[in-house]
Formats: C-alpha cells, structure tokens, sequence
C-alpha cells in the first residue's frame, strides 16, 4: 500500500481503538452493529447473550485492531511523507498467518462502523460516485486482498 494510506489506515484504526475504549458509549449504535444480536425476536435471550458476551467481544475487536495497527505502523516510514512521492512510494505490509483472522475482523469492523456513520445497511445501499463513501469501498477492497492471502495460504 502507499505510504499515506498506511497513515490514513493507522488514524482510522486509532479511532476505532478509541471507540472500542474503557470509556465506550454502549449506546453508540457503532457499539451496537459490532455486537449483533444473537437472537433478534427474542428481546430478553438478546439482552442476556448480550450482556453475557458483548464486553469480551469487544475487547477482542480492540486487541484485533491493536494488532492491525502494529503491523502497518511497523512498515511505515519513521516520518510522515515529505512530498507527494513520498506519500504515493509503496510499502509491504507484512502481517504473519497468524494475524490474518484479525485482519479480516478489524477491516470488517471498521467497514461496519462507517456504514452505521453513513446509514449504509447493506453493501449495494451506497452511490459509489458519492466520495463520502471512498473510504468505505477502499476498506472493501483492502479486505479482499487479505481474504485472498488468506486462500492462498489454505
């Protein structure tokens, strides 16, 4: 990836991090999409499972996009691009195996925290044309690449 989508990957992420924090707003509907509801016609078997599972899924989501930012922050230069080559050279970002399922679930959290900012309720809800959603379908993107690392590994 260049280098300025790297950095732009990494404050998204910090975002996501923070919204994920101790200090998390439980009726932020982002919260909500990334805890979905085990049983959506069963109100009170929703509230218990949710109650039940929502903290450690969060923390999870957290400890995913921790890793996530890691990596790509690893592989980026020490300074933010001088000129705009610099911001356009390309990088490799390297994640091991291991971290690939993180990847998956941190691009697929961040699309669905911008999607729940946008109102987009399923994929095919959005003008592609409209730049308000770019970063939404360049998240889409970067995640099929790691699901086709990932194949290529199987």
């Amino acid at each position: 990836m260049a280098v300025i989508e790297g950095h732009q990957l990494v404050q998204l992420l910090d975002d996501l991090i923070d919204l994920l924090g101790v200090d998390r707003d439980p009726f932020d509907t982002a919260i909500e999409r990334l805890t979905p509801s085990a049983y959506p016609d069963d109100d009170e078997a929703a509230r218990a499972f949710r109650s039940a599972t929502a903290d450690d899924l969060i923390d999870r989501r957290r400890t995913d996009a921790v890793t996530v930012r890691t990596t790509i922050a690893s592989s980026l230069p020490g300074a933010e691009a001088a000129s705009e080559e610099d911001a356009f050279a390309q990088i490799d970002v390297m994640a091991t195996s291991s971290d690939l399922d993180a990847w998956m679930r941190t691009l697929t959290a961040l699309r669905l925290v911008i999607a729940d900012r946008l109102g987009i309720e399923y994929d095919d809800e959005h003008d592609p044309d409209d730049p308000r959603y770019g970063v939404y379908d360049w998240l889409g993107y970067r995640l099929e690449l790691v699901v086709q690392a990932a194949d290529r590994l199987d």
